[in-house]
This record gives C-alpha cells, sequence and structure tokens, in this order.
C-alpha cells in the first residue's frame, strides 16, 4: 500500500511539475493538476494539503543534497581547493535538477513567496558564507556571491542561446571557478 501511495505521490509531482513549467506557478491550479492525472481534487488532497506542499516535496530532496554539501564543506579546512569543490558540487546539483525545477526556479516572485524559496536563499546565503571571509573585501565576497549566482544564470540567461545544456553547465561552472579563484 505504502508503494502506491509513494507511486501517487511522485505522479502528481512530476504532472505538477510539468505545469509549472508549461503554465508557471501562480497560474497552474490543483484543479488543472487533477485533471491531468485523471482524479478527483479530493484525491489530490489526500497527498497533498495544497499546491505549495507540492512544491516543498518538490525541493525536499535539493535542499537535502545542499545540506549534505554545506555539512562535508564545513568538515574541510577552508581551502582553495575545497572552495571549488564545494562550488562544483553545487553545479552538479544544479544541472542535475529536472528542467521543471529550473523553470519553477526562475518564478522569482513565487519563490519569493513560498517557504521554500527562503530556504533555498538562505543555503545560497550559508554557501556565500562559506566561501568567504568575513574580513574578505567587498569585491571578494562579491565574486563569491556571483560564482554561485554564475551557475544559476548559465542555466536561465542562455536557454534561448544555441548552446546546450551541457555546455550551459560548463560555462556557469568555468566563470564560478574563475570568480572564487
Amino acid at each position: 500500500m505504502g508503494e502506491r501511495r509513494s507511486d501517487t505521490r511522485e505522479r502528481i509531482q512530476a504532472t505538477a511539475l510539468e505545469l509549472f513549467a508549461e503554465h508557471g506557478y501562480e497560474k497552474t491550479s490543483l484543479r488543472q493538476i487533477a485533471e491531468r492525472l485523471h482524479v478527483t481534487k479530493a484525491a489530490l488532497y489526500y497527498h497533498f494539503n495544497s499546491k505549495e506542499d507540492i512544491v516543498v516535496s518538490l525541493f525536499d530532496g535539493l535542499i537535502a543534497d545542499i545540506d549534505a554539501t554545506i555539512a562535508w564543506f564545513r568538515e574541510r579546512p577552508r581551502t582553495p581547493e575545497t572552495r571549488r569543490e564545494l562550488v562544483q558540487r553545487y553545479a552538479r546539483l544544479a544541472h542535475d535538477s529536472p528542467p521543471g525545477m529550473r523553470r519553477l526556479l526562475q518564478d522569482v516572485r513565487s519563490m519569493r513567496e513560498l517557504a521554500v524559496g527562503e530556504q533555498l536563499q538562505e543555503r545560497m546565503r550559508t554557501m556565500v558564507r562559506l566561501l568567504t571571509d568575513r574580513d574578505a573585501p567587498a569585491l571578494a565576497q562579491l565574486k563569491c556571491v556571483m560564482a554561485l549566482a554564475s551557475i544559476n544564470a548559465a542555466m536561465f540567461a542562455l536557454q534561448e542561446t544555441d548552446t546546450t545544456p551541457e555546455e550551459r553547465h560548463a560555462a556557469g561552472l568555468t566563470l564560478a571557478l574563475e570568480l572564487v579563484g
């Protein structure tokens, strides 16, 4: 029984992600998700209390992976090598996330309003603090912020160009590694 419930939750998540990618978070309703799945809204409510609960469940794995990366970094000396490894690990997580999640992340207004958006922002702030020393000059601190931002920006800003996801990933990672030096 638990396996079937898990399969249903995964189907709901996948369908919601598709619809969020097609229409955006705000313009996707639980009714649309239910209709695409050929189930009632009551069936959705059995698994998720709200549309936001679906989004939170989609990001649970990514947040856990970022937390694991942060924990890994905290156990190591702050060397240029570990800084680069932190950036590489984050870039891998960003690259490996489903395209629909990346589209959801682009929906800045919705992400700002959702609790999961604040959770992701806090993880980003934590990684920036880990990458730079508090007494570092403003330029060095900005480079660390921009290193992580360049990974995300490469996925979004270059998607309308004639580049593959792998090329965008490589470009973002290369720039990020240059910035953290």
